[in-house]
């Protein structure tokens, strides 16, 4: 009698195939990936009756993307003239030298003829006490005019007095200079620290990456940002100083966050000043060779509703839109797109799996089941034998 168990085997060996065959789409779906696919995105738009807009990238679509704010300082910065460094202030320190015309004066020691007062550190209200002459207002005068007011003070105590006022920088004239300098602290105002690019000089420069450096000017209720660069490229932006001016170098905080089927899954600083979607994967590692869709990459960004409007060639929008744009590699200009658009800070940008890739895995689930059943099927046969 002929055993029916290896035609059993046999069957249910082949019904479990077809079975694993046609559940490839199914478990496509329910087994874990990288994150969702290209379709499943774009089943999230807007005309689908998603929350986000889908706009595929091209020529109109990267002009209108690159206008991004730009850096630059107020008016009130820009058009304040350089100072006059010769000024006494309140706070400054002087010099004082008095060379008078007896051999017994007022102020020298006996047997001398010249007396010096150093330190005299002009108030706050702008004076400085001198003896014989009193209490003689410095501030607001130029040494040379001190010098002349001193000399006719003392004229009337001693004959001919020859004065020499000299003026060091103190608190008088001072900016701040913090953050990513190689030397922070108060520096005064004087002839080469007129302007910011001395003044950052005088600080050591910036102690980061010159070309992602940032530097804020704050004075009074007004402040701007420039770009380190540009104050020694550009000599409109190289202002004017002001006392009490203070300045602030950072290093530029922007990131984006690359996700999917790349080189490297994280957040990314910029380290120049516009990075464009292919830099951005290439920061990565490129595209995974294995697993990417070149035709599935994606920036997801919150836009503002102007340049929404002016993206999507609308006027009807309301508030912040968020958008996804879609940039397919192996197009005949896509390459060109992706060098062309700027990415900006907080976008994200992800890359889809290929189809393949989420049918290998589908595949990979499954081969234990048919490998176990192949496995019963043996063991039967042995039974049967």
């Amino acid at each position: 009698m002929t055993s029916t168990v290896p035609r059993f085997a046999r069957m249910a060996a082949l019904i479990t195939c077809v079975v694993a065959v046609g559940a490839c789409d199914v478990l496509t779906r329910v087994l874990p990936s990288a994150g969702p696919t290209r379709n499943q995105i774009l089943e999230g738009s807007v005309q689908r009756q998603g929350d986000a807009f889908v706009v595929e990238v091209n020529q109109r679509v990267t002009a209108a993307t690159s206008l991004v704010p730009a850096l630059g300082f107020p008016q009130e910065l820009l058009n304040a003239g350089v100072s006059n460094t010769d000024v006494i202030r309140p706070g400054d320190t002087l010099t004082l030298t008095v060379f008078e015309n007896v051999s017994d004066g007022l102020l020298a020691n006996e047997g001398a003829n010249a007396s010096s007062l150093s330190t005299l550190q002009v108030d706050s209200s702008g004076f400085i006490f001198i003896p014989y002459a009193g209490r003689i207002r410095a501030a607001g005068n130029t040494p040379e005019q001190l010098r002349e007011v001193i000399t006719r003070s003392l004229d009337e105590q001693t004959p001919d007095p020859q004065v020499i006022v000299v003026r060091e920088a103190g608190n008088g004239a001072t900016v701040v200079v913090a953050g990513d300098v190689a030397s922070q602290g108060i520096f005064p105002i004087e002839q080469p620290t007129r302007t910011l690019s001395g003044m950052l000089a005088a600080a050591g420069g910036t102690s980061v990456n010159d070309e992602i450096a940032r530097v804020t000017v704050v004075r009074g209720g007004h402040s701007g940002t420039v770009w380190y660069q540009d104050i020694f490229r550009d000599p409109s932006i190289d202002i004017a100083l002001r006392p009490d001016d203070r300045i602030l170098v950072e290093e530029d905080s922007r990131r984006f966050t690359a996700l999917g089927a790349t080189g490297a899954q994280t957040v990314v600083p910029f380290d120049t000043q516009v990075i464009s979607a292919i830099d951005a994967i290439a920061s990565v590692g490129g595209l995974s060779p294995t697993q990417a869709d070149p035709t599935g990459v994606f920036i997801l960004r919150n836009e503002p509703e102007e340049l929404a409007e002016l993206v999507l060639a609308r006027n009807d929008l309301t508030g912040t839109q968020r958008m996804i744009y879609v940039l397919d590699l192996t197009a005949p200009t896509g390459m060109f797109e992706a060098r062309d658009f700027v990415i900006r800070d907080g976008d994200t940008v992800y890359v889809t799996s290929a189809p393949i890739t989420q049918f290998n895995t589908a595949i990979s689930a499954l081969t234990g089941t048919l490998t176990s059943v192949t496995g019963v099927g043996d063991a039967l046969q042995g039974t049967s034998n």
